[in-house]
């Protein structure tokens, strides 16, 4: 059987486009594009595109199948799941393994919300190496310091990073990359730290000559007056993406008439598990029953399906000796 640095040689004479980077794992999708290539195309999209929020291995594939292109490697959700605060209390290789498993049970790229990346411009720079090696599509770090506090939570007291500092960490991981695709997102939380819409510029243009791929803007108010003001001062100079939770009711229409590229759906994935977790357990402890919740949730076999039985059952069939032969022997 050949080596793994064999295989690694020779796919480096053909050249990446064969789907193998020069990080050794980034193989193209079954449509013979990486995963980076199609997270590039959506910021390039004359569409608004859409990711959806996931949080392990499941999610993510429950977000494949529901027919999203992308997926958000949301913080909150990943530290909820873990049963810790979003202030970095999970750390960066905690999160990194369960960008793994749902890099690995999926076919379309993810988006990681790494935060402030962990640290200065070199833990920045080792995590993209680590992200590119699990064939995540591309990153999102915000303008805050490390360790981070939920946007939500406070945010006008929260104090945002130094613009040349953050710029630095954008051209660490820009250099770092061995992909051209993968892709760099700067979060701007000027709006969220209360410095309005001149501070929200300036920041956005600095990140976006340091070699960010698209800028993220932030924001708490219950409508889209922050976006749409920005949006006007940009006039479309690079790709912009939006987080609409607080703002929920402006129609996605408006975002794609004012020149938005991509939309995250940050959380809901993690707060409907929550949700029917709450509800299902309640249920069952008062009646101390599982028989009326039987036929509100899925089946174990939509589990199995879901962790792909099926090809493990297959796999056995062409590889384990049959039962006879080994009774033989």
């Amino acid at each position: 059987m050949a080596s793994f640095t064999g295989i690694r040689a020779f796919a480096s004479r053909l050249g990446t486009n064969n789907g193998f980077s020069a990080v050794g794992r980034n193989f193209a999708t079954a449509t013979g594009e990486r995963k980076t290539t199609k997270l590039r195309n959506m910021l390039k999209s004359s569409e608004l595109e859409f990711i959806m929020e996931a949080h392990n291995g499941l999610s993510a594939k429950i977000v494949e199948e529901a027919g999203f292109k992308g997926i958000w490697g949301s913080g909150l959700s990943i530290s909820a799941q873990l049963g810790v605060r979003d202030n970095n209390e999970a750390s960066w290789t905690q999160v990194l393994d369960v960008m793994e498993f749902m890099s690995d049970n999926t076919t379309i790229p993810i988006l990681l919300d790494a935060d402030t990346g962990y640290g200065n411009f070199n833990n920045a720079r080792r995590l993209v190496k680590k992200l590119e090696q699990r064939q995540v599509a591309g990153l999102c770090i915000e303008d805050k310091l490390f360790p981070k506090t939920n946007s939500f939570i406070g945010g006008e007291s929260q104090p945002l990073a130094n613009i040349e500092e953050f710029c630095g960490k954008i051209r660490a991981i820009k250099d770092t990359q061995q992909d051209p695709d993968f892709v760099v997102v700067a979060r701007v939380e000027a709006f969220i730290a209360g410095w309005g819409l001149g501070e929200a510029v300036k920041r956005a243009e600095a990140y976006r000559k340091a070699g960010a791929d698209a800028v993220l803007i932030h924001s708490k108010k219950a409508d889209s007056s922050d976006i749409d003001s920005f949006m006007k001062e940009w006039a479309n100079r690079h790709p912009v993406v939006i987080v609409p939770t607080k703002y929920p009711t402006i129609p996605v229409s408006h975002f794609h008439n004012i020149g938005v590229k991509l939309v995250i759906w940050a959380n809901h994935n993690l707060r409907a598990s929550v949700k029917a977790m709450q509800d299902t357990t309640r249920k069952i402890f008062q009646e101390r029953s599982i028989a009326t919740v039987e036929k509100e949730i899925v089946s174990v076999n939509e589990v199995f399906r879901l962790q792909n039985v099926d090809e493990l059952k297959d796999a056995e069939k062409k590889y384990l000796p049959k039962t006879e032969a080994i009774k033989k022997q």
